[in-house]
Parts: structure tokens; sequence; C-alpha cells
């Protein structure tokens, strides 16, 4: 697919790409530029808070819309950067009130609320490690991650915390204080809590942000691993240069856009992207409390001009179940660069933007681990569908096979499959898992991080997803990777998601069976699931192709959009299931 066209956005600004030449984009790169796009703190030292609120606020933008806030009748509330820094200030002075102080834990469990948003950059003024959890998460999560980050703070809103942690407090002594958020504030506090907003209104709105260095921790992140501890990764405030240099590079923002993350607050991306860098580049951020409904974010889009959009595949595919008809009734003059991110974007749903929008969507990758993007299709640079894109300026990646010996072999050959690799050294790598110093040695061999993700790296550069190491199918000497079945699968009209697992076979060792969720208008039947089959075969050959396949309402998935397929294999052969606790949709398919 060609480059993008460039389109003039209004009278007086003309849209130049941030990133024009890649080739020479990464020849001159360097980290040291990229801190100097940034001011760093007055008297030394990096902030994150700083970079994205204060610089703005006292330059000629302070009064430059920040945030627009949508609530659940669409109502606007706005902030600008002037706002913003001085409600941050407010928020950095309760917890020094407190006594909360530099690498104190400081959680927050809410939804898109305003006061999410404060909180996050009042933490990080404090020189606090702010902390995101998923507002759906059960008490059994909540305490886990609670207590494995020895939470001394805890935001949350009154409905959540009588719902969810009130019976965790005797079990979390570490916890010291619950700032509750009050909507409708009534009737008295539970005990040991304190109203979040009379804090707030109580406090002074200047604060001399706390000297914090490229290093001091800032974000901790919980990700689920295949065991039932979730892990807690560990970023500090250098983090702020990787955040910066993606959004203008990988998702082309620029001051002037309006600019929409999707992403659940309690993902790594509703902090990277839907916080931090954004605002890094002056853009408006858009946030709007609801969930996804196809018509209200139509909406949105025209009448909010959003014109940089940020959202992950599971929307994109729910998009397509309700079909092109609905997209096109929205003009969308604005909107110039989509992108997507949480697993890999099948090819039909890239081609489907440029379908239903105009414009295709521009996968890219990265982990909870890389704390930013690092692997991307670029605004001037041609889409390959169904590939990842290539390395940001700045990252280096591989395909590698690790060696017994603790070194990896560096696969130089194209199209040959491994396991995809990071070399060290870029500002958002996560420094620790917490408290768990081994299982962070072991993502490293030598100078690379091994991802856990097996690649390809095609003749010009382009990376090709194939499977978690742990999901790649085995069968008759063939190494099947998924995301090629999957992609196959939803090329038949009647295919919505699919997913697909190994499962085992006398002859074969395994074969695969295929999971599939059905678009609007379409019956489960046998004739069905052997017309689906029979263009697998097609596509793939008799090798690779599913032998089974089996039709579900809808499939099991995190909340950041990643269809677990480990929790399909572990229903389908009866093992346990591990860590649940960032499922959609809790207990049963």
């Amino acid at each position: 697919m060609p480059p993008q066209t460039i389109r003039k956005k209004s009278e007086d600004w003309e849209l130049v790409p941030n990133l024009l030449d890649y080739d020479a984009a990464r020849e001159n790169f360097s980290w040291e530029h990229e801190l100097g796009l940034l001011d760093g703190l007055p008297g030394g030292g990096l902030n994150i808070a700083h970079e994205a609120v204060d610089r703005h606020a006292s330059s000629d933008r302070r009064e430059h819309l920040a945030l627009r806030w949508l609530d659940r009748n669409g109502e606007a509330t706005d902030f600008s950067y002037g706002d913003l820094s001085e409600l941050s200030n407010r928020f950095a002075n309760v917890l020094r009130d407190l006594g909360v102080q530099k690498g104190d834990r400081v959680f927050a469990l809410s939804e898109r609320l305003p006061a999410l948003y404060v909180t996050a950059l009042g933490t990080l003024k404090n020189g606090s490690v702010f902390c995101p959890l998923f507002s759906a998460f059960g008490p059994e999560p909540l305490h886990s991650r609670l207590s494995i980050g020895e939470a001394r703070v805890l935001v949350t809103t009154e409905s959540l915390y009588r719902r969810k942690v009130a019976s965790l407090r005797e079990s979390l002594p570490q916890l010291q204080y619950l700032l509750l958020v009050r909507e409708k504030p009534q009737g008295e506090l539970p005990d040991g809590t304190l109203d979040f907003q009379q804090l707030l209104d109580g406090a002074a709105d200047t604060f001399p942000i706390e000297n914090t260095g490229p290093e001091d921790p800032a974000l901790l992140h919980f990700t689920s691993g295949t065991t039932g501890r979730p892990k807690g990764a560990l970023h500090v405030h250098e983090a702020v240069l990787a955040h910066h240099a993606s959004a203008r590079l990988a998702l082309d923002l620029h001051p002037q856009d309006i600019f929409w993350c999707t992403a659940d607050p309690g993902w790594v991306t509703g902090t990277s992207y839907g916080i931090i860098a954004p605002l890094t580049i002056g853009a408006t951020m858009i946030v709007d409390r609801e969930e996804f409904e196809p018509e209200r974010w139509y909406g949105i889009l025209r009448e909010q001009k959003v014109s940089v959009w940020y959202t992950a595949p599971t929307a994109v595919r729910m998009m397509m179940k309700y079909g092109t008809e609905l997209a096109r009734q929205f003009e969308l003059p604005a909107l110039r660069f989509m992108a997507s991110v949480g697993e890999p974007l099948n090819p039909e749903a890239v081609l489907w933007g440029q379908e239903a929008f105009g414009l295709p969507f521009h996968d890219n990758w990265w982990q909870t681990e890389t704390g930013g993007i690092m692997i991307a299709n670029f605004l001037s640079q041609p889409i390959r569908p169904g590939s990842m894109g290539r390395p940001l300026p700045g990252i280096e990646a591989a395909i590698v096979r690790p060696s017994e010996d603790g070194s990896v072999e560096i696969i130089e050959e194209a199209d040959q499959e491994g396991e995809l690799a990071l070399k060290r050294g870029w500002p958002s790598m996560f420094r620790s898992y917490l408290h768990e110093e081994e299982r962070y040695r072991k993502c490293f061999r030598g100078d690379w991080y091994l991802t856990g993700d097996l690649a390809r790296r095609d003749e010009d550069g382009y990376f090709w997803f194939i499977g978690r190491a742990d999901d790649v199918i085995k069968s008759s000497g063939h190494l099947i990777g998924p995301f090629e079945v999957e992609s196959a699968l939803m090329e038949h009209p009647a295919v919505a998601e699919a997913a697909v697992i190994g499962v085992p076979d006398p002859m074969a060792g395994e074969i695969v069976k295929a999971f599939v969720s059905l678009k609007p208008g379409f019956e489960a039947g046998e004739t069905l699931q052997r017309e689906i089959l029979a263009l697998a075969r097609k596509r793939l050959g008799p090798a690779v192709a599913p032998r089974q396949l089996q039709v579900e309402d809808s499939l099991p998935r995190t909340r950041s959009g990643k269809i677990m397929r480990r929790l399909l294999k572990a229903r389908e052969l009866g093992l346990p299931e591990g860590d649940t606790s960032t499922l959609e949709h809790p207990g049963g398919r």
C-alpha cells in the first residue's frame, strides 16, 4: 500500500509529516537530541509531568486546550494546559501534606474521569510512582497488585471503593490513604477515607516539582503472565523521551492536532499515549468516559474534529462487524491519521479502514515492558498490511535465536523466523519487575531484550508477527504461527474474530483448531463451518489450515484487546487457566 496522501488541514497550516525520510531519520537520530527538544527541570533533572504540562503552561500555550472530557451525555468539560498545571500542583501538595514521599507508590482505580489525569500528573510532580488499575478488576486481582506494589495511596471512586476495595482494607496494612472521588456527594464518607475534591480544593495551586532524575521510578504497570502472579514493570522518568519521540514519529502528532486515544486507563497505552505522549507534544486530547459504541465513536470523531486517532484491534473488528455503511454516514474531514495497537492488526482490518474512512489503519508494535512504540508503520512510508512496520529511529530490533550458552545468534537473512529482540538502551525500557530480579534478568541475553514474540523480517526491514513463542503450533514437522491462520479465516465474510490453538493429535503431534465469532446476520451451522475451513485450506494449504473449527459468541480477550489463546487452550485441554484478571469478560466464553 503506498504512503498515505498528505492533505492540507487548514488554511494556515499545511501538514508536513514529522518523519519524511526514514533512512535519514535513523542515521541522524540520537536520544541526546531528543532530550534537547524537552526542557528538563529548571534546577536540573527530568520529570515527566513537567515535560507534559508545566513547560506548556509557562509558555504562550498556557490557554491552549489540553484535555476535553466527555461525560455520559456527551457534554464536554475543558481543561487548558494552565488548568492541568494548577490542578496537578494541588494534588502534588495533597500528597506532600499527607507525608507521601518520593518513590512511594500511588495507585488509581478509576474510570476515565478528570480526577484520574490530575492524580497521574500530580503523583509524578511529587516524585511518587503512578500505578493505574483497571476499574473492572475484582477484589482478588486488586489485592494482588496493591500488595505487590506496596501501595501507600489509592485514589478511587466512592462506588468502586464500596464494591471492591472496602473488604480488602484489613489485609493491606501499607495502604494508608484512600482518597474517594465522589460524583454525587451524599451522606458520610466511609470510615478511614478522605474526600478527593475537598483535599484538592484546600491545597495550594503552586508546587515546586520534586527534583527527579532520569533514572528515578515514575510508572508501575502490571502485566499478566501465564502464571497466576502478575508482573509489575517499573519505568523511569527518562521514558518521557520515548513517549515524545514516538508521538512525533510513529503517530505524527503536531501541536495543532486533536488526538483521541481510546485505551482504558488501566492499560499501559492509556498512560503512555492516553496521558503523557500527546501532552508532551502540546496537542489537545479527547477523553471519553464511555466504552465502545459505534455511533457514539463516529460522532466524537466528527464533532470533536479528531485528526489523529489511536485505537485497538478489538475496536476495529467491532466496527467492521457493523459494516462500512454506518461508518460512511459520518463525514470526517479533520481525520488524517489512524493507528492501532494491542495485538497484530489483520490485513483485512488495515484495508477496511481505507474502505470505511478513506484512510488505512497504521499498525504498530510494543509491549508493557518497552513502555512505548518500538516498531511502526509510518505516515509517509508505504504500509504492508499485516506487518508491524519498521523500527523507530533510536530502536535497534533483530530476529534472533537464543543459544544455550546464554548468548543470541542474530539472524541476518530475510524472512527467517526467530524471536524478536530489542537492543538495550532505549529510554522507556522497563528497569525491573518489582521484587522479581531473577525474572527480570531472564528477559535479557547480553545486550538484547527477548520479547517472547516470534517474528520475521523481510528484505526491506519490515517486521512480521508470527505469534507468541508459547503460541506456535508444531504439526507434522511444521511450525505454524497462529496470526497467519487467523488472518486467512478472517477473509471469510462471516468471520468477525478468529483465534487458533494447537490441540494434541496422535499422528501429527498437534493439529490446528480454530475458534471464530460471527458477524451479525450469520448463523453457525455445518455448512458455514465447512465453507470457512475450505477457504482456509485454499489460502494456506492442508498442512497449515485448521482441521477443526468451533463457533463462539465471543472470544476471551484482555481489556487491551488481545485474544487470550492460552486461555482457549487451557479450557480445551482442561489445564489451569493462570492469571485471568485482565479478561474483558471474566468467567466463561
